[in-house]
């Protein structure tokens, strides 16, 4: 899918593209993440190396902080598979 700077203009091409053919979606993403085998750490990452009143393992959300570069992969390959649309993690 092309990148809009104008959110209309990413509406229209969805909108277009949809009346034409079947968009796919990404897959599942917290399947994916968990086939990392992340351990507490990388949910700590730098950021969050002294919050320690919670085991922060499994919140995903963080990973976007703390290992932003392999969300980013995983991204990469639901659209190397053939995703029109990703959602954000």
């Amino acid at each position: 899918m092309p990148h809009f700077k104008d959110p209309a203009d990413t509406f229209a091409y969805l909108n277009k593209t949809a009346r034409e053919r079947i968009m796919m979606l990404d897959g599942g993403m917290g399947t994916r993440i968990q086939a990392e085998k992340f351990v507490e750490e990388d949910y700590r990452g730098d950021r969050f190396k002294e919050f320690t009143k919670k085991e922060l393992k499994g919140n995903n959300d963080l990973l976007s902080i703390t290992k932003p570069a392999i969300i980013q992969q995983i991204h990469e390959e639901y659209l190397d598979a053939g995703s029109d649309i990703i959602e954000t993690n």
